[in-house]
């Protein structure tokens, strides 16, 4: 009897410390209909949610934390619909996550760190953007899985195009997303290795690392001769195996493990990077990337993963 009593409270000690922790993102303070959404959604899946942290304001941004067990992966896209409906960003903290083990922030490129997806704004210049964004689309949605043949598919439709053009897209359409540059402050003087990692180009990425200041950049070598693009890429393409290789790279590079790690990025080919990080960020993404990630930030900045390292 006394053994299966002590069973017993192995076992719930064990399953509260199991507990999600559940953050609430928002640019208002969190609504208090919002908490009352989510108990009543809790009650009735027979989820278990208390209030661990009320309503705060941190910079630019309000959150709040409720502490939820026996939480299902269907759940959780119903509590992230919930958020929605209060303007509000969800995102779920594995019992495992650390904020102070955290050791190196890696990112994608095109429409996570930035604005645009580059390689469409480039052939937008040849009066192509259609066409190659339509096979961009269709890849980061998860549609083409070979995301080494897209790309080749798409740079080839940009041969003959002055590489002027690079420089124009840069000057003319790129722009850091909201809270891309005090995220990268931020990261920096935490002391991260800070990893931008894309299927991109060397052109912009490089530009991204004197700008931002990344320790390390990783992407595609455009072909360019006679000062125009040949419609080939350089070398192997970095696409969603090499981006977690790189990653892990990284890690292994500083003597940690993935877990101290933070992963963000929008499309399918990110999802190799997101997987198994301490913390994956979904930023404005793709409904596959969302389902899998920790966090998923539509409403609210980059910047706002700074309220999950405190």
């Amino acid at each position: 009897m006394k053994a299966q009593l002590s069973l017993t409270l192995y076992d719930l000690t064990m399953t509260k410390l199991e507990s999600t922790t559940l953050v609430a993102i928002s640019k208002e303070p969190v609504s208090q209909a919002l908490g009352t959404a989510l108990k009543d959604f809790s009650s009735k899946q027979g989820i278990e949610i208390t209030n661990k942290q009320p309503n705060q304001a941190n910079g630019s941004y309000f959150s709040e934390r409720w502490s939820i067990q026996n939480l299902s992966e269907g759940s959780r896209t119903a509590l992230r619909n919930i958020a929605a409906e209060h303007d509000t960003d969800l995102v779920f903290l594995s019992p495992s996550f650390n904020p102070e083990a955290i050791r190196v922030l890696a990112m994608d490129m095109d429409s996570t760190l930035i604005n645009i997806e580059c390689i469409d704004e480039i052939a937008d210049f040849a009066g192509k953007k259609s066409d190659v964004a339509k096979i961009t689309e269709a890849t980061m949605r998860g549609e083409i899985k070979d995301f080494k043949e897209s790309l080749r598919k798409r740079v080839a439709l940009l041969e003959g195009i002055s590489v002027d053009v690079l420089e124009s897209v840069y000057q003319e359409r790129l722009r850091p997303n909201p809270g891309a540059t005090e995220l990268l402050a931020a990261a920096h003087q935490r002391g991260l290795h800070t990893l931008l990692v894309s299927g991109g180009f060397t052109f912009f990425t490089d530009k991204l690392r004197e700008e931002l200041g990344f320790t390390q950049t990783q992407s595609n070598t455009l072909e360019i001769v006679d000062h125009k693009l040949t419609g080939r890429v350089l070398g192997h393409i970095v696409d969603g195996a090499a981006k977690a290789a790189y990653l892990e790279q990284a890690c292994a590079s500083l003597g940690v493990s993935k877990v101290q790690a933070i992963a963000m990025g929008d499309g399918a080919n990110d999802l190799l990077m997101m997987h198994g990080a301490g913390l994956s960020v979904a930023y404005q993404a793709k409904p596959v990337v969302k389902e899998k990630a920790d966090a998923a930030f539509d409403r609210v900045g980059l910047d706002a993963a700074l309220l999950l390292l405190d």
